[in-house]
């Protein structure tokens, strides 16, 4: 299912190659209460369709009358939503919230065209890219992003973009842990799949809003279930589907490869796939095991949790001795 960054990129791309000019614009960052997180997206063109979202419909209201009324002719610009700083603006967001936003005026090109293009391809995983916007001129580059770290990074004459797939949660494997690793990753926002060969593990399991599939973890990812932007966790203590999902990951760009076990037994595990799976030095350090944060988790809610903290602590680039 397209994630709604996508359908933006890909409705942008359409209006620019139909003749129109649009307008898309990037939440920086928030302060207090906001509805959206920096880095969401809301592309208008200049009949007045819109599509994407930066609150919840205030703040996009207001922007569809001010472009009607021809305001942002400037290649790029930063609004300024919520406090009353901008005097065209009456907007209050709920619970004293405020909202930057950048607002890009693309003219209806092949330059525009070209570069749509290169991120609908990197938001459908084909690659990760930071997107560069100098101010105030506008000019836009790409790189290849091969780090974490925040969806936003300012400075004073630039803003650089993190573009990618949407994140992706990989279960290998389902568990009471994997339930809750399912059910928080969810409410993170994350894509969440279930790789489960055995039905009799699922009986009576319900997973709303999950993709669940009957088959070897190591299957999905051999068959290019993994991309940049993806956390594969391990969580069954079952090593016929722990290790060989393992041993699958470090083949692919996952950012976050974790099984779940104690010291010894991920000592044992490290073993195996060092002598028999074959892997190396480089690989067996990309895998987090024991899995998650020392939380002192005991109960499988607690576990969870820790396993998400842990992915998101990597996801935003901070170093676990700087917790």
């Amino acid at each position: 299912m397209q994630h709604l960054d996508l359908q933006v990129i890909s409705q942008a791309l359409q209006w620019s190659l139909s003749g129109q000019r649009v307008w898309l614009c990037t939440v920086l960052a928030t302060y207090g209460s906001a509805p959206r997180a920096p880095g969401s997206l809301l592309a208008v063109n200049q009949s007045g369709q819109r599509l994407g979202s930066l609150s919840g419909g205030c703040v996009e209201e207001d922007f569809l009358e001010r472009v009607g009324q021809g305001e942002f002719p400037e290649p790029v610009a930063i609004v300024r939503y919520g406090d009353g700083s901008d005097r065209r603006s009456s907007i209050r967001l709920p619970c004293g919230g405020v909202l930057e936003v950048l607002v890009e005026n693309l003219a209806a090109d092949c330059d525009v065209q070209a570069h749509l293009r290169e991120l609908q391809g990197a938001l459908r995983g084909q690659r990760r890219l930071l997107r560069e916007v100098r101010l105030p001129q506008g000019q836009r580059q790409l790189f290849d992003d091969r780090d974490q770290g925040p969806r936003v990074e300012r400075q004073s004459d630039q803003v650089r973009l993190r573009v990618g797939a949407a994140q992706r949660l990989l279960l290998a494997g389902y568990s009471s842990v994997a339930h809750f690793c399912a059910e928080f990753g969810k409410s993170l926002g994350f894509e969440v799949i279930l790789c489960e060969p055995r039905e009799e593990v699922l009986e009576g399991v319900l997973l709303e809003g999950i993709e669940v599939r009957r088959e070897l973890p190591s299957e999905f990812i051999v068959n290019g279930g993994c991309h940049a932007d993806t956390a594969v966790v391990a969580l069954t203590h079952d090593p016929k589907i722990d290790d060989l999902a393992m041993l699958e990951a470090v083949r692919t760009e996952a950012f976050y490869i974790g099984v779940m076990g104690s010291m010894a037994t991920s000592e044992k595990r490290r073993e195996r796939l060092h002598r028999i799976g074959g892997l190396s030095d480089e690989q067996m350090a990309r895998i987090h095991a024991p899995i998650g944060l020392n939380l002192g988790s005991k109960t499988p809610a607690e576990i969870a949790l820790a396993v998400l903290a842990d992915i998101l602590r990597l996801r935003n680039g901070i170093a676990r001795d700087a917790l």
